[in-house]
């Protein structure tokens, strides 16, 4: 029972700790995002059509007249009540209502690609271990290294204009039906796959060549089986690790992605802010990926404290 105490208020230390280190690297962004749109040169209602008094008319509406130090903490104090500002280019719309309204359609093509990514990727691993230095390896080792070098953009631009322009097997743009995820959704997953088969590969490889394998075969299990049951759990703690960021990476890294197959995503919405010089949906959406990219890796360090028996022992200790 001692034990079972110990090991929980380590845990929470542990937690505690992380949740600690987001709130400050949240608060160091947020600063650093104001102040670098503040930097911007230029005006965001400087237009040739709008009279100066409407462009000076606006900029009291929005409290950009007043001092940058009372402008900042505003912001700030906005910020801890949820409140994002309103959009500069879009009258009548929060950014937080467009966030929500949006971000559905990111989060959808983001899930699809996260699990076509561990799914695909742990078992490409999986098999080149098990035919080591076979055809099959070497075949699953060049995907691997093309899918980790080949952005996801240009893997998004070649296969909208084959597959879907030339071909016309898929829909080239638009989530109006399931097959129009497929082309975004492989563009998001490409890296990932890669990534994971690689890590998957090296880690199982290492597994199958200790003692409890060599044990296990002696037994006359099959391969698979000793695979499966014995060689997965262990080699795929590495895959656990990265699953945190690849998660936030492909729900947050594909602004590109959806705005080449135009997808009413973030991303779309994040695109036309920076073209539009709309600062409060700038600054909104960047800290919105940011507490999606530092929650993930909080509960991939949560999940890797539970799988992993040495992270118990760390936390234990405090």
């Amino acid at each position: 029972m001692g034990k079972v105490m110990k090991r929980g208020a380590g845990m929470i230390r542990f937690i505690g700790r992380r949740f600690l280190n987001i709130l400050l690297s949240l608060f160091v962004l947020a600063t650093l995002t104001f102040f670098l749109m503040q930097a911007v040169p230029g005006n965001p209602f400087l237009d040739e059509k709008t009279p100066k008094a409407a462009q000076e008319a606006l900029k009291a509406f929005y409290g950009l007249d007043k001092p940058l130090w009372q402008q900042y903490l505003v912001y700030l104090g906005n910020i801890v009540q949820g409140d994002l500002g309103i959009s500069y280019k879009t009258p009548g719309q929060t950014v937080t209502q467009i966030i929500s309204q949006s971000f559905l359609y990111s989060a959808k093509l983001g899930i699809f690609a996260i699990i076509v990514s561990v799914i695909v990727g742990v078992a490409l691993g999986m098999i080149s271990a098990m035919y080591n230095r076979k055809l099959i390896d070497k075949f699953a080792v060049v995907i691997s290294i093309l899918g980790i070098s080949i952005p996801n953009f240009v893997v998004a631009s070649v296969t909208q204009y084959y597959i879907g322009a030339e071909w016309r097997w898929l829909p080239v743009s638009g989530l109006n039906s399931p097959l129009g995820y497929v082309l975004p959704t492989f563009a998001l997953s490409a890296l990932p796959i890669a990534f994971i088969a690689r890590l998957t590969r090296s880690s199982m490889l290492e597994v199958l060549t200790a003692d409890y394998i060599r044990t296990a075969k002696a037994k006359g299990m099959s391969p698979l089986r000793i695979t499966l049951r014995h060689g997965l759990r262990n080699a795929i703690l590495p895959v656990v690790t990265y699953l945190g960021p690849m998660s936030a990476n492909i729900i947050t890294g594909g602004v590109v992605v959806e705005k080449i197959y135009n997808v009413p995503g973030l991303g779309q919405f994040f695109t036309n802010s920076v073209t539009n010089r709309d600062y409060p949906l700038i600054m909104g959406i960047t800290l919105f990926y940011a507490v999606i990219l530092m929650f993930a890796r909080f509960l991939a360090d949560i999940g890797y404290a539970m799988v992993d028996p040495r992270m118990k022992k760390s936390s234990k200790g405090g």
